[in-house]
């Protein structure tokens, strides 16, 4: 009998009392768990330690890379995924399978104890194959955190891009902190999405908020402004202050075809301006006292 199909026949003989013995290691840092929790810990143990079996008994080796392995590698897949979604660290989810090792370890004393080699043999396969599951659930957990943080960085620049509707055919873009190239497409594809969707004529995006201009950014504004002129809409640049029009003239970004105002106010006076709209005072209210 291979060493590994005697780790498969310690599965097979004593399921239920590794099971047992490992659900008490997993709460045996006297973390409190409701009933529920233990009901379900439980049920994951079991549903664990059936594919475990079921890999080891039909593989015979401890390479996890055999089409056999593929309901234990999804499992481990789901649970880490969980894990990282919930917040728990890498070493939190890789102790669910490091720490099946002493019950594992515990059955084959039972069964092989007598057995020096045997016993040997047995127990470096299990520490190989647990090893290995561990290890995965850690690379695993690892690129979902990634993929957590990515979809909330996503989700953040998203935000921080919204299309204000100023007037009836007025949209305004306040841009706040740095302008890279993946805001940009985000700019770009929220503004072009909002004058097809308000059929608005003038944009106005405002950089009052971006604190360094250089060529990259300017290089981007320009794109901004050339993609909606393209959708049919004219596109003005506010938040010029001193030292980003200095800036401008120094690195040489040519701004001349794009009308460019110092405040949000004085462009959106221009875009309303060219829609043929004006704002007059209330002479009546201006003179009536408070």
């Amino acid at each position: 009998m291979s060493s590994n199909n005697a780790l498969a026949d310690v599965f097979e003989k004593r399921e239920n009392e590794i099971a047992s013995k490992w659900l008490e290691l997993q709460f045996a840092d006297g973390r409190k768990a409701s009933p529920t929790a233990h009901t379900e810990a439980g049920r994951r143990s079991r549903d664990f330690l059936s594919a475990l079996k079921n890999a080891t008994r039909k593989d015979g080796t401890t390479d996890i890379n055999g089409k056999e392995w593929a309901p234990v590698k999804d499992f481990l897949a789901d649970l880490s995924a969980g894990q990282a979604k919930n917040g728990a660290s890498p070493s939190e989810t890789a102790s669910f399978v490091f720490s099946l090792k002493q019950p594992v370890f515990a059955a084959l004393r039972e069964e092989h104890g007598k057995d020096a080699t045997a016993f040997g043999d047995a127990i470096w396969d299990a520490t190989q194959l647990l090893d290995k599951l561990g290890l995965l659930t850690t690379e695993i957990h690892q690129k979902s955190r990634e993929s957590v943080i990515s979809r909330q960085q996503q989700e953040m620049l998203e935000l921080s891009t919204p299309v204000v509707r100023l007037w009836e055919n007025i949209l305004a873009l306040p841009l706040i902190g740095t302008l890279d190239s993946a805001r940009t497409q985000i700019v770009m594809q929220n503004l072009l999405e909002a004058i097809v969707e308000t059929r608005s004529d003038f944009a106005i995006i405002d950089i009052t908020g971006v604190p360094v201009v250089d060529t990259l950014v300017a290089q981007h504004l320009l794109k901004t402004v050339a993609a909606a002129r393209l959708m049919g809409a004219d596109c003005l640049i506010s938040g010029i202050r001193p030292q980003i029009a200095q800036t401008i003239i120094h690195l040489g970004v040519d701004l001349t075809n794009v009308t460019t105002k110092a405040t949000l106010a004085d462009a959106f006076a221009v875009a309303l301006k060219r829609s043929g709209h004006s704002v007059v005072r209330d002479a009546a209210k201006a003179g009536a006292p408070r």
